[in-house]
């Protein structure tokens, strides 16, 4: 028996490290790549750790060159320094592959966009977009599991069959309506329409049924208001779900794409994931500065996500 749950166990976390690894290694590759050299990435066989081709200085210190030629007869290379210069010929054994972290493409890739306002308009339409689900999903959690009035399954159902229309399904009609408020290519567009999210609801409604009567009959007698019992007592012990809720929110919000794509014009207010996409069209070449600036984007949610 115990040999058999040994093997159950070793199965087990061999799937869970198997599915660790499918995961964490494009985020691995991404950050190597975003610290090479354009031609470090192009080589093949690829490597997983920066490097580059160093030789000694008349000083006695490396020099970063690139390699440009090979006589293996001779056994020479002809290289040419990184940051400029005329072409020298040295021996092979000479030239030494050092690690080499290129954090400049970081800098680079920064200043090759407003990534600066991408980044704020981001941060105001998470944090307006957290705050309004937050309050409206637990006003109408709560009213769909606490209180009685005709008809509250009925909508709640139909506030749950809204979840299975996939975002282009309306994506026109809602542009129609608020280019009708004036309202493209401004905050209120990419905000307002997603101040209440049914999944959120959801969540919170399905928490909120498993709290017992008799805290709300306590209360009652008490003299706590709907509200005050809500406020009291729902909600300080819904810290789970309301954090569970904030993350949902924080990461949906962050990476839409497709809603702020098309309700966005200017840089002014575009989000940050638009902005990437724009960067990314515009240094199809330069893949070092691709990868900084994936990098840089969700550097805050990985924080976030696992400070939550």
């Amino acid at each position: 028996y115990r040999a058999r749950r040994t093997a159950r166990r070793a199965a087990v976390y061999a799937l869970l490290w198997l599915g660790v690894v499918i995961m964490v290694v494009p985020f691995i590759w991404m950050v190597t790549t975003s610290l090479k050299s354009p031609i470090e990435i192009l080589q093949f066989p690829p490597t997983w750790v920066p490097t580059g081709q160093f030789v000694r200085s008349e000083t006695g210190g490396w020099d970063e060159v690139y390699v440009a030629s090979r006589d293996r007869h001779a056994g020479t290379v002809c290289v040419r320094p990184v940051g400029g210069g005329a072409l020298r010929t040295v021996p092979d054994d000479e030239v030494v592959g050092r690690v080499r972290l290129r954090f400049h493409n970081y800098a680079a890739a920064w200043s090759q966009a407003p990534f600066a306002r991408y980044y704020m308009n981001t941060i105001i339409v998470v944090l307006c977009t957290l705050a309004g689900q937050l309050v409206t999903s637990a006003l109408a959690a709560y009213a769909f599991a606490r209180m009685r009035f005709p008809g509250r399954d009925a909508v709640f159902l139909l506030f749950l069959s809204m979840m299975m229309v996939p975002e282009p399904v309306y994506l026109v009609p809602s542009y129609i309506i608020l280019a009708k408020f004036g309202w493209i290519d401004t905050y209120q567009a990419m905000i307002v329409p997603w101040l209440a999210y049914i999944f959120s609801i959801f969540l919170l409604r399905q928490h909120f049924k498993t709290i017992p009567n008799d805290l709300y009959d306590a209360a009652i007698i008490d003299g706590c208001s709907r509200f005050a019992f809500l406020w009291r007592i729902v909600l300080p012990l819904s810290k789970a779900v309301l954090a569970a809720v904030t993350i949902f929110t924080v990461v949906s919000t962050w990476n839409s794409f497709l809603w702020p794509l098309v309700m966005t014009n200017t840089p002014s207010v575009r989000p940050l994931q638009v902005g990437l996409a724009r960067f990314a069209q515009e240094q199809g070449t330069n893949h070092e500065l691709m990868m900084a600036a994936a990098v840089f984007s969700i550097a805050p949610l990985v924080v976030v996500y696992f400070m939550a």
